[in-house]
């Protein structure tokens, strides 16, 4: 007999446009394999995830720039096709958030977690984020939040460059200007053109201390809240190659127990009374060894399949399992299994892995997206190279990076910092492309 209540689908929302989510198709696999219908709520176009065996059906997602009702009506319209309570599950923060604010609208036709709506938001907001951290003693890089360019420039000189630039609501920032959610910044200069950009951008500006990446820096934690303030179904994992190089996505990670980011974990989730599936990433500090919370998703990472554990549990399943009153298997952890994303290492791919090791995009029982996905990454790349060479000085509107690197002097006066002090180094051999934060 199944453990899972197979009579009860799930439902994936996906509002960002990127065809290359391999967390989405993990989630279709994770379900699928299970028994339980999978309906996707996602831009398909050109995305291997709409050839898996495993989608049930795929249905149009909202308009780019949705509002709470259009995201309201597109879920009521998949409820009345599949005509039975169905178990939800947003698949990036955009999702998350609005899915939150909707619950109580949502609840007839929709199983969710039990947690106070305004939490996804709360914990996606990187400026609220940021107060929580501090009020929690919870270790965050140092972050400011200036009123006016001005402020925007001191607060460059205050923090030391290179530095960390992030909009609160990176959601919102609208694709085609040339804006992405987290950049490095080289001159106070950069930083003042950044915050004239913040109508356009959708939210406001942080401006953060850098944390220099380095060998066992970067982690992260996926898991479960279940109805009891357990937390279940994941663990946590050390990267160790991203994309872009340093601080972009998990292109390479393992599963590497760590009590200390477990603890944190945990005592976050107890204090904000948070429920349902979670992914959380952090920068250990060279010089403190203090682990600092870049980045709190509520929803599944998209690395989540690595924690698939001996009893076949992911955060996924546990979500399913818990929301449909079904017993949830004993943990079975698989400390150093691996998960690679093939189309952002591909050598990796190939090395032994004698622990285990899952792809991204890859399978046995379902080839068809690890076919479909070379031809449609190859296309992907022409285009950004081509951006590339055209250079950003060639986009209306949208200026060239400053090189200037340069080491702060004393801290200047009028702004204060949000949290906690960070140790700063000085990276100047990042590349343009790198982020240098979380992903």
């Amino acid at each position: 007999m199944s453990l899972f209540d197979i009579r009860v689908p799930a439902v994936l929302l996906r509002i960002d446009r990127n065809p290359f989510h391999h967390g989405t198709l993990g989630a279709v696999r994770s379900l699928g394999r299970a028994g339980v219908n999978v309906h996707v709520i996602a831009d398909s176009t050109g995305s291997p995830v709409s050839r898996s065996r495993f989608v049930r059906q795929l249905h149009p997602p909202p308009p780019p720039g949705a509002t709470a009702h259009d995201i309201a009506v597109a879920l009521r319209r998949v409820a009345a096709r599949i005509a039975r309570p169905a178990v939800l599950i947003p698949m990036d923060d955009a999702s998350a958030v609005a899915v939150g604010g909707l619950r109580d609208e949502l609840a007839p036709s929709y199983l969710l977690p039990a947690m106070p709506g305004a939490v996804p938001g709360r914990v996606a907001d990187k400026a609220e984020l940021a107060d929580l951290c501090a009020a929690l003693e919870v270790p965050h890089p140092t972050t400011l939040i200036p009123d006016s360019p001005a402020q925007a420039a001191t607060a460059a000189w205050q923090l030391g460059l290179p530095l960390v630039a992030k909009w609160s609501r990176p959601w919102l920032v609208p694709t085609g200007t040339g804006l992405r959610s987290t950049v490095v910044v080289r001159s106070a200069q950069e930083a003042r053109e950044l915050y004239l950009r913040s109508e356009e951008a959708g939210s406001r500006l942080l401006l953060q201390a850098f944390l220099p990446p380095g060998p066992e820096r970067d982690w992260f934690f996926h898991g479960y809240v279940d109805r009891s303030g357990a937390v279940r179904g994941g663990g946590a994992g050390l990267k160790l190659r991203a994309w872009p190089r340093g601080a972009g996505l998990t292109a390479l990670g393992r599963w590497t127990p760590n009590p200390q980011v477990t603890a944190l974990a945990e005592r976050l989730t107890g204090e904000l009374g948070y429920r349902g599936v979670l992914d959380l990433d952090f920068r250990r500090c060279g010089r403190t060894g203090r682990y600092h919370l870049l980045d709190f998703n509520p929803r599944p990472g998209a690395q989540f399949r690595l924690f698939a554990d001996g009893a076949g549990l992911d955060v996924v399943r546990a979500l399913h399992l818990d929301l449909t009153h079904r017993p949830l298997p004993a943990p079975a952890p698989l400390a150093g299994r691996e998960f690679v994303v093939e189309n952002y290492a591909p050598l990796a791919a190939l090395r032994p892995a004698p622990a285990g090791r899952e792809l991204a995009w890859h399978a046995d029982d379902d080839r068809e997206p690890g076919r479909a996905l070379w031809p449609l990454w190859g296309r992907h790349v022409s285009t950004r190279l081509r951006d590339r060479v055209r250079g950003p000085g060639a986009v209306p509107g949208i200026p060239a990076p400053a090189r200037v690197v340069h080491q702060a002097a004393a801290p200047a006066p009028g702004l204060s910092p949000r949290t906690h002090p960070s140790d700063l180094s000085d990276p100047s051999d990042l590349s343009d492309d790198e982020k240098a934060s979380s992903c």
